[in-house]
């Protein structure tokens, strides 16, 4: 195996690693309150700390591996994985619990980053292509996860298979020490002066505020989409959640083919294409009564999900690349803080508005990814005319 296609494999495996941390607390979420006897403000705190978790990581992996590669940091957010799982299993201590969930999701948020950035760097050609590959793994690691609980939860207890599934973090770190990595960027650490020329780029915030509203509609669906099937298309439980995993098959299903038999399409194709998936996906879940309807525009929004981040990735990747990890750390920080928002602020709404406004929540963020889509595609055009 040559060395890109084993770092290319090694990133595929870390994100892999992320999607099945990212699932997993929302999978073992009753076996939590139930042992530790938390009620809904206790879980919503306790929740809550994952994300800033992996703001922190994200935020945090840019600087260190521009200044000192990409291995250290591999290898210390696989040890954060490895004591968030054991941590989540065997805790019988809320504080405790507490201190591995922020670590859990430290380490997946460093490495959801680190992957996109060395998948970047090591892409020469197609940095969106591969970056929408990358992203299939993901896809497999958060469908994999509850599957894998579904499957086995008569044989073995939770805490056993979160306990098993949890050395998958050992297996990543040992791949990575022997991962030729891209070397480091810079002779000294990130400065001062490197960090505010970045932040001065329109480019970068034009991308950061896309993925803003990306990652908060990604939020939207993944929390809410449920109870609105429940509750205003009368869905079974099990139902709505088979439903929920139809639309992450959708996205992961279209990496893959942007991955592959799209890879030489452009950028401005991909994303008109996935501007007219996303909206015709929530117009029709807003109108429809018809749960095969509902079920097709869940599978179509997943599919106009899935180019975003690919995408304005690559575009970000090529254009700060002497910096990339620094910028993306701060784009995905940007992207991050919006799914955090936005999800708040839907919460509200939908408390004093009812559920109904779920859909009116997903089309007023599409609506503003249109004009920033335009001005990153007109910036990007322009840049490449220049070179």
């Amino acid at each position: 195996m040559n060395q890109y296609k084993l770092t290319f494999a090694s990133s595929c495996f870390g994100m892999l690693l992320f999607g099945v941390s990212l699932i997993t607390l929302g999978s073992v979420s009753s076996d939590l309150q139930e042992k530790f006897q938390l009620d809904a403000v206790d879980s919503g705190t306790l929740f809550s700390i994952l994300p800033i978790g992996i703001i922190l990581g994200s935020l945090l992996f840019g600087p260190v591996s521009d200044r000192y590669g990409y291995k250290f940091f591999f290898i210390a957010s696989c040890i954060c994985l490895l004591i968030g799982f054991q941590g989540i299993a065997w805790s019988d201590n809320l504080g405790l619990l507490r201190f591995c969930i922020f670590l859990f999701g430290f380490g997946g948020g460093a490495i959801n980053g680190a992957t996109n950035a060395v998948v970047a760097d090591i892409s020469s050609n197609n940095k969106g292509a591969n970056l929408s590959l990358l992203g299939v793994f993901f896809g497999i690691g958060a469908l994999g996860m509850p599957s894998v609980l579904g499957a086995l939860e008569k044989q073995f207890s939770v805490q056993q298979i979160v306990t098993s599934v949890g050395l998958l973090p050992v297996a990543a770190a040992v791949l990575f020490m022997f991962t030729p990595f891209p070397p480091p960027k810079q002779s000294q650490p990130v400065g001062r002066n490197a960090i505010l020329s970045l932040l001065r780029s329109g480019f970068l915030w034009l991308i950061g505020f896309f993925l803003f509203c990306q990652s908060a509609a990604e939020g939207v669906i993944n929390n809410w989409t449920t109870t609105y099937l429940e509750k205003h298309l009368d869905f079974s439980g099990s139902a709505a959640l088979f439903n929920l995993s139809l639309y992450v098959g959708g996205l992961t299903v279209m990496r893959l083919a942007l991955g592959s038999v799209l890879r030489n399409t452009s950028p401005s194709r991909i994303m008109a294409l996935s501007l007219a998936l996303l909206f015709t996906g929530a117009l029709v879940l807003r109108m429809t009564q018809t749960p095969a309807f509902a079920t097709a525009a869940l599978i179509i929004t997943g599919a106009g999900l899935a180019a975003g981040f690919p995408v304005m990735l690559g575009f970000a990747g090529a254009r700060f690349a002497e910096l990339s990890a620094t910028a993306f750390s701060i784009i995905l920080t940007v992207a991050l803080t919006g799914n955090m928002i936005v999800n708040y602020v839907t919460g509200v709404v939908i408390d004093r508005l009812g559920i109904g406004q779920y859909t009116t929540m997903t089309l007023v963020l599409y609506a503003a990814m249109v004009p920033l889509t335009y001005f990153i595609l007109r910036q990007h055009q322009t840049e490449l005319h220049k070179s």
